[in-house]
């Protein structure tokens, strides 16, 4: 038995050798954020794009509802709206002023499917049937019905890399609606974690986070989940929350890109983030 494996590992150690040269190539390649190596990338994406969208596309033709799609985008819009109006409600039992509110229904959703799901344990991506043709752009938010996803980090003509909340290199500014405290949001490659939150605010498990009013990139008020978790550390002084977002992201087959252009000065600052 022992000889007859070693004859065959012989016989193919050559095709072993490429498979795990190709590999490694392909871990180097996701990890390194050189401009030319991004293009190459992108372009790597776009072609396997088109691939998974023709696979796809078989697998759907008898599936396809147009009603259903747009039942999903009027949720994704009922979603915003609802979560507007819950913290503008918070707002008021402080005695803050309910004139003049922001819309956030204003922004146009785009539809969009996932072609492919590109997941590890730090870095979560999603390919998405929409691109610079749809007028997609990078920075652009992503959400489900149930709340944020993520953000458009890469775009082609015809295709867009969505980095979800499940991507270490993607912080994001959130505020516990409650107490309307601030944070970072941030995947640590188990959990959604906000770190650095002084013990002396009342945090209570089941606290809602959304996105922050001092964040370029997303509007504010987009619901990303629940405080799930609270660990206290540096002696007492600081809490470390864990998130639990409302999107069941792994799963979706449907999101909805929020068509918005953030300020270019204050978004390149910021994009550094998410890089």
């Amino acid at each position: 038995m022992i000889n007859s494996l070693r004859r065959f590992i012989y016989q193919f150690k050559e095709y072993f050798l490429v498979a795990i040269l190709i590999i490694i190539s392909l871990s180097l390649l996701s990890s390194n954020d050189k401009p030319g190596i991004k293009k190459l990338r992108t372009f790597a994406l776009g072609n396997f794009a088109v691939l998974s969208e023709m696979v796809n596309s078989v697998t759907n033709i008898f599936t396809s509802e147009p009603s259903y799609s747009e039942l999903k985008s009027e949720n994704a819009k009922l979603m915003l709206e609802l979560n507007r109006l819950r913290k503008k409600g918070l707002e008021n039992n402080n005695l803050r002023s309910m004139l003049a509110l922001e819309d956030t229904s204003k922004y146009k959703l785009i539809a969009a499917d996932v072609i492919s799901k590109l997941v590890n344990r730090i870095q979560g991506n999603f390919i998405l049937n929409k691109g610079i043709k749809d007028n997609i752009k990078i920075g652009m938010p992503v959400i489900a019905p149930q709340g944020l996803v993520g953000i458009i980090s890469e775009v082609t003509d015809n295709y867009s890399v969505a980095k979800m909340l499940f991507n270490s290199s993607l912080n994001i500014a959130v505020t516990l609606q409650r107490i309307n405290v601030d944070g970072i949001l941030s995947w640590n490659g188990r959990e959604l974690i906000i770190k650095n939150i002084p013990t002396t605010y009342e945090i209570e498990i089941g606290d809602g986070v959304e996105t922050s009013d001092f964040s370029s990139l997303f509007p504010p008020n987009i619901p990303i989940g629940i405080v799930s978790k609270k660990e206290e550390i540096a002696l007492g002084l600081l809490h470390t929350l864990s998130v639990q977002p409302f999107a069941d992201i792994r799963s979706l087959g449907n999101l909805f890109i929020v068509q918005i252009v953030p300020s270019i000065q204050i978004n390149q600052l910021e994009m550094n983030l998410i890089k």
